[in-house]
């Protein structure tokens, strides 16, 4: 087996894997791109290269700007590896992975993880009924495949999120009926002291609030502080129910699509073991990195949405971060942290605004957490009261996060029904102890398991 190594090994082709590339390249290095995806972006930017002019008057003028870093990505000299699915990463950056279905393994000098967010889980009454999903689901059907609702849609929850694919579903033409929002005018006041700061990322602040007067000039019924939401219906969703500006409201609808904020992706993180820390400010586990995006294990980075919700701005700076200082280069590295500083003034606020309610993160008895398991929090709740003090225990009390997802959309649902209910911080309760293999593996795919580097040279 060689023992030569690739100078960075990246995991993802976001905004943050392809900047961190692209820089990697410009100073000599060595870089091979693994991606799930078939062709690069990220989920912001996805299928931005095969997106026709249409397209991308829909999505909007964000999404056509990676149309430029992905092909110059593209161009960069990185050996990209899409279709590739991660199913093990060792501390020693070894990382293996399936692709046309073989089992390959690829020794990193360094390693990054740019492996994005994913969509806050939003259990509520209802949520498993056919015709219930989430934004980015919509969103990713309509940047993939131009697919977008036969019908009339109601948005709900909150965030950035559904602001946009709000938008751009009008540009789209669909109609929608509602956009129900359970954030409040009352949380601007209470977030009062992030705002001075956050006027230096005055640019982010406006793009939101262009989406919002956009709504507003559409005429989209608009509810604001909604509370108690509920799927109604029995084989299907037929309504969405819910309290708002002290009355009662139901809006019919079958298709309706739930949205809590995004969360950073930390399966690979936390197989790894790497030291991470609860956010009060953003609900959700987020690696601890130092000022140049580094890991408690040397030589191992996370940039972008996987080290902390940024958006993809401060993706790209991230990940020409890394890529510096992977490469040693101290002065330019300075520059692009202060260009970050800038970059994330804005977060603090919006995390404040967009802050999952108690509801939204604590649900029912009577709600289903873990999809694959049918597991109730009320089931959760009777697994404390049985001696059950975190989520790895539900794994033996009632098989909760052992499904297809592995705790991936029931993780921090789990974590925070645990700590409500012990009455302790969610960083004592912990989180899910991810293994490998992150992806299934054949027994006949592993034995067949081959250094890539024979291929890559």
């Amino acid at each position: 087996m060689s023992n030569v190594a690739i100078d960075l090994v990246i995991i993802g082709a976001g905004p943050a894997g392809m900047s961190a590339a692209l820089e990697a390249r410009s100073r000599g290095l060595s870089v091979v791109v693994l991606d799930e995806q078939a062709s690069p972006g990220g989920q912001i930017y996805r299928q931005v290269l095969h997106a026709d002019a249409r397209s991308r008057a829909v999505l909007g003028e964000d999404y056509r700007v990676g149309a430029g870093l992905a092909a110059e990505f593209m161009q960069c000299g990185a050996r990209y590896l899409p279709n590739a699915a991660i199913w093990q990463v060792t501390p020693q950056r070894a990382v293996h992975y399936l692709i046309d279905g073989r089992a390959r393994v690829l020794q990193g000098r360094h390693l990054l993880i740019a492996t994005g967010a994913l969509e806050r889980p939003m259990p509520i009454p209802g949520w498993t009924l056919p015709g219930v999903m989430t934004a980015g689901a919509g969103q990713i059907l309509l940047k993939s495949a131009a697919m977008v609702p036969a019908g009339p849609v109601v948005l709900a929850g909150c965030g950035p999120l559904l602001y946009l694919l709000a938008v751009q579903y009008l540009r789209a033409g669909i109609v929608i009926d509602a956009l129900v929002d359970t954030s409040h005018r009352r949380d601007l006041i209470k977030a009062w002291r992030e705002i001075p700061g956050a006027l230096r990322g005055w640019r982010d602040l406006l793009k939101g609030a262009g989406l919002l007067a956009e709504l507003k000039r559409a005429g989209i019924r608009h509810f604001r502080g909604a509370a108690h939401l509920r799927i109604e219906g029995e084989d299907r969703a037929r309504a969405l129910s819910f309290d708002s500006g002290g009355r009662h409201h139901q809006v019919g609808a079958e298709l309706i699509l739930l949205h809590q904020g995004v969360v950073p992706h930390t399966q690979v993180s936390r197989s790894l073991r790497l030291e991470h820390d609860w956010s009060e400010s953003q609900l959700c586990w987020v690696p601890r990195r130092n000022g140049f995006g580094e890991t408690s294990a040397p030589g191992i980075f996370i940039a972008g949405d996987g080290g902390g919700i940024g958006g993809a701005q401060v993706a790209r700076l991230e990940g020409r971060l890394a890529a510096l200082a992977v490469a040693g280069c101290q002065e330019p590295a300075r520059r692009v942290q202060k260009a970050l500083r800038r970059a994330r003034a804005a977060r603090p606020l919006i995390d404040a605004l967009y802050r999952p309610s108690t509801q939204s993160c604590v649900p029912a008895d009577d709600v289903t957490v873990c999809r694959c398991e049918e597991v109730s929090a009320g089931d959760i709740r009777r697994h404390v009261d049985l001696g059950c003090l975190g989520p790895n225990q539900t794994k033996a009390f009632g098989r909760c996060g052992m499904g297809p997802c592995q705790g991936r959309q029931c993780g921090l649902t789990v974590t925070q029904i645990i700590a409500a209910h012990r009455r302790v911080p969610p960083a004592e309760v912990g989180d899910y102890r991810i293994r490998a293999p992150l992806k299934p593996i054949t027994l006949a795919q592993l034995a067949g398991e081959s250094h890539s580097l024979e291929q890559l040279s």
